[in-house]
């Protein structure tokens, strides 16, 4: 584990420059992301992030006896939010129920249960709640039998779409705008080639391979070091490395951008206890006494922008032929 930066970010969330920890056998890493984090601390506004939304999800599965008893059933499920509400907080202080989605396969019923969970990632919180809606839907609609307390439709540490389209953790965007001249002189590379490569590598690329709501070159490494060094449950880098990159040549400079709709992560809860955790917790400012999620949201902007410190460094270092693999041979062999 070393410290990376500081990284140079703003926006609703914060706006200050953060030295992040990223814990990685990939020593190329560090090094690389602080190539990202050097030009974020040159440009005026650094490294603009956004929090646009943030659930947390558990998708129960119930069977009936055909399907329109499903469907009757489900329709008067949803038109019961204040009720289901109730029954929640009778698990959690803090976990809120926001939205339900749905889907009917035969006479199977998978509902995904979307919830706000405080400072706490709420894999736990979400599953309990759960586990208490089960058995009071069970009794209020006697025609519906239990099959699973998660039916995959939720989806948990799984590639799927539907967590890209309907969201699962926290959905963040990280943007960034490099004048020309420094992305010559700190990339060795051009906005126009950066541009280019995103089309035909992450884009075109990722389609041909068959990826899945991705078009990115390296998510998950920055997603597993930030992960391990913050106390994150690692294996939430599915779905979390699932994201987009888009790049355009703006008036001759370079914007660039990560949107990571996935980002699952906490400053409460499992794997906090930890003492070097809540060291690298605190030193982000993410243990701070403040209202119910924003330590969270705090920590999850600072990820964003750590993703695209890399991401960047990645793809400018792979316009150049030979450049990535001199680096690995230099600081791995």
């Amino acid at each position: 584990m070393r410290t990376v930066g500081p990284v140079k970010i703003t926006g609703p969330v914060l706006n200050e420059k953060v030295a992040v920890p990223l814990a990685t056998y990939e020593t190329p890493l560090w090094p690389s992301v602080g190539r990202g984090a050097r030009v974020s601390a040159l440009v005026e506004e650094g490294i603009k992030t956004t929090v646009i939304d943030e659930r947390m999800t558990r998708s129960i599965l119930l069977e009936a006896d055909d399907a329109t008893e499903a469907m009757l059933a489900l329709e008067s499920i949803k038109s019961r939010r204040d009720d289901l509400q109730a029954v929640v907080a009778t698990s959690s202080r803090f976990a809120k129920l926001i939205d339900m989605n749905s889907q009917i396969v035969a006479n199977l019923i998978y509902l995904r249960l979307e919830f706000t969970t405080g400072d706490a990632s709420g894999h736990n919180m979400v599953t309990n709640a759960a586990d208490k809606i089960i058995p009071w839907l069970l009794s209020e609609y006697p025609q519906l039998r239990y099959s699973s307390i998660s039916g995959n439709y939720c989806s948990d540490k799984k590639a799927t779409a539907v967590n890209g389209i309907l969201g699962r953790g926290k959905y963040v965007v990280s943007e960034i705008v490099i004048p020309r001249e420094l992305c010559e002189r700190r990339l060795k590379t051009t906005p126009e080639k950066v541009v280019d490569l995103n089309i035909k590598k992450n884009l075109i690329g990722t389609m041909i391979a068959g990826g899945l709501r991705s078009a990115n070159a390296h998510y998950a490494n920055m997603l597993l070091a930030f992960y391990l060094a913050t106390g994150q449950d690692a294996a939430n880098i599915i779905e979390g490395s699932q994201g987009i990159v888009h790049a355009e040549v703006r008036d001759g400079d370079l914007y660039f951008s990560c949107t990571l709709p996935n980002l699952i992560m906490g400053t409460v809860g499992n794997g906090k206890g930890l003492d070097f955790v809540e060291d690298n917790l605190r030193a982000l400012g993410c243990k701070e006494e403040r209202e119910p999620g924003e330590n969270s949201r705090r920590l999850a902007a600072i990820c964003a922008a750590t993703v695209l410190c890399g991401e960047l460094s990645l793809l400018a270092a792979q316009t150049n032929p030979g450049e990535l693999m001199e680096a690995h041979i230099k600081l791995e062999r």
